[in-house]
């Protein structure tokens, strides 16, 4: 039962950072479009998280945690949108670093890992159920 409660909660630690990874993913696109207010001002920066195990030593499982979410230092795209708000003297914005295809991906491959531990606690569930009843008809 000791495997069994190390893969549940291994699982578990997996679904806890996939569901962070999906919030910082759906910000960013929430955001893809968000420009500055002033002109010349910096546009919503696109946020990465960062993963990392960690040794668990009571049940000598490896967890995954969150390490930190951090900013996107690369370049804003610039495009040419005279009309807007956040448009310098020649008519040109800093558009947001974040490019939706990428973070589409990002809620695949998301989506996939959080399927795959979904899978694992429900295969350790039926596993401990079986030997519940295994116990009981003894």
């Amino acid at each position: 039962m000791d495997a069994l409660s190390t893969a549940l909660k291994v699982a578990a630690s997996g679904l806890s950072a996939q569901s962070e990874r999906l919030r910082v993913v759906s910000e960013n696109l929430a955001n893809a479009q968000s420009t500055g207010s002033t002109p010349g001002s910096d546009p919503y920066r696109r946020k990465t998280i960062t993963f990392a195990a960690e040794l668990d030593r009571a049940t000598g499982g490896s967890m995954v945690n969150v390490v930190k979410i951090d900013r996107d230092s690369s370049a804003f795209p610039i495009e040419y949108l005279p009309g807007s708000q956040a448009a310098d003297a020649d008519g040109y914005v800093k558009m947001p670093n974040v490019n939706p295809l990428l973070e589409m991906a990002d809620v695949s491959q998301t989506n996939r890992s959080y399927e795959a531990n979904l899978q694992v606690i429900r295969q350790a569930r039926e596993l401990i159920s079986k030997t519940i009843d295994l116990i009981g008809n003894q």
